[in-house]
């Protein structure tokens, strides 16, 4: 019986979904992650000669769209489950530590990796601006193990909690560079391109995004909490209790729906709508701050997530074995390196230099950048929306860096993490970096004990 190439996918993504998490709890006991195991996986599988179908952006313009919406719904989804994890009250005070990252090291990054993919492999100043833009973001999709818990749990962790923020804004922040190389294709000097773009995609884009986050944040969340009151948590703690709470997983359906409704108006506002899906979670999660529905709605996004994941990882390792490290040279693989072992690390510590973290947590924030699908996501709208040179040098790179991203970063950030938290580099230093806490009857983070 000769095999069905489409029906031995449905097994394939089947069983990787049904193993999925016993799987994660295997592999954490022999410092594995799941995306290394998943992305071998579908390399050997579409090595095979089964007739499973190639994906190759380099010789398949529809696999760079297909690419670019599978991933932007991923993002998507990631940015919402991180939002509503964050139990941390936003104000400068509290958030602090996070802004170096975003207006230090990323701007850094990108600037590093722009300026190797020029004068070390001899890309154009288009298509390495481009190169930066893709791989200067943390990722919110590949970095679950080293992001905060599910909402509620009020413990503080200064370092996931960098590092889930920083995933979650800088995903967003990376468009105006993106739309900076699209613009700079076929230039070869400064103008007023360069202040339209200034004025359009740096500066517009950004405030219209977290406007309509906040909007669609607010009213989302006033139409969750005003609609229907909330069951008391005590009751919901109580499992044995003959109250039963008024909320039910389909109230998930209305979170996806707000979410996906701030990313729409702000793209219709000509804003970043990974912004507005970010902001708008973080923004809801602040209503309400002891409600179960936080939660519920959480782990509906999460499950999501996970599914949409799976079907990622099997599909990298497609790429990989349908030939997307062709082009790939020595200079090419050394910015990934460099990237992931130097240029990271260093430009991370640099933005958290004047933070309140032990050196080893600092040493966490930096290292633990992991590249992943928000990469793919920005090559893949570069080659869609802009005539760029040498792509299949762009995409060997990226995905050279993801691959090396997801194997490093998948060993070392359980055991990283778990030695910071063990000696309690995790938290700030110092009696000055107490948090404020929630409004009065909600749930207040509390600051470390002083020393």
């Amino acid at each position: 019986m000769e095999l069905d190439p489409r029906i031995l996918m449905f097994v394939i993504f089947g069983l990787g979904l049904t193993l999925a998490v016993t799987l994660e709890r295997f592999l954490a006991k022999f410092w594995l992650s799941l995306p290394i195991l998943y992305v071998g996986a579908g390399f050997a599988l579409f090595s095979l000669p089964l007739g499973l179908p190639h994906i190759n952006p380099t010789l398949d313009s529809f696999d760079a769209v297909a690419l670019e919406y599978i991933t932007e719904f991923i993002v998507i989804a990631s940015l919402m489950a991180a939002g509503i994890a964050i139990d941390r009250p936003v104000s400068w005070k509290n958030w602090r530590q996070i802004w170096p990252l975003l207006v230090i090291a990323m701007p850094l990054t990108i600037a590093a990796v722009a300026l190797m993919g020029w004068w070390v492999v001899g890309l154009a100043p288009a298509s390495a601006l481009l190169l930066g833009a893709a791989l200067a973001p943390t990722d919110p999709v590949l970095a679950r193990s080293v992001q905060v818990g599910p909402p509620g749990e009020n413990k503080r962790h200064d370092v996931r909690f960098s590092l889930t923020v920083e995933a979650g804004l800088n995903d967003g922040l990376a468009f105006p560079f993106t739309y900076l190389a699209i613009a700079a294709v076929g230039m070869t000097s400064l103008g007023m391109w360069t202040i339209e773009w200034a004025a359009l995609d740096l500066v517009w884009r950004i405030a219209a995004g977290c406007a309509v986050g906040w909007a669609v944040g607010r009213a989302g969340a006033w139409y969750v909490f005003e609609r229907e009151a909330d069951a008391p948590m005590e009751a919901i703690e109580q499992e044995d209790t003959a109250e039963q709470p008024k909320y039910s997983t389909s109230e998930g359906l209305i979170v996806l729906g707000t979410l996906l409704l701030a990313y729409g108006l702000a793209e219709l506002a000509e804003g970043y709508g990974f912004l507005a899906v970010f902001v708008g979670a973080v923004t809801a999660r602040q209503r309400e701050n002891r409600s179960r529905y936080h939660k519920l709605s959480h782990h509906f996004i999460d499950q999501i997530e996970q599914i949409v994941l799976v079907l990622v990882l099997f599909g990298f390792g497609a790429m990989l074995a349908s030939g997307v490290l062709a082009s790939l040279t020595w200079e090419g693989a050394a910015i990934g390196l460099a990237l992931i072992f130097i240029i990271r690390p260093l430009s991370g510590l640099l933005s958290e230099s004047f933070c309140g973290l032990p050196l080893p947590g600092k040493l966490a924030v930096a290292f633990l950048g992991v590249r992943g699908m928000g990469s793919i996501y920005y090559l893949a709208y570069g080659q869609n929306h802009g005539n760029f040179f040498h792509f299949d040098q762009l995409w060997a790179i990226a995905s050279f860096t993801i691959l090396v991203s997801i194997v490093v970063h998948g060993i070392v950030a359980g055991p990283f993490i778990r030695l910071v938290e063990e000696r309690s580099w995790h938290i700030h230093d110092g009696e000055d970096e107490g948090l404020e806490s929630h409004s009065p009857g909600s749930i207040a983070v509390p600051a470390p004990d002083k020393p």
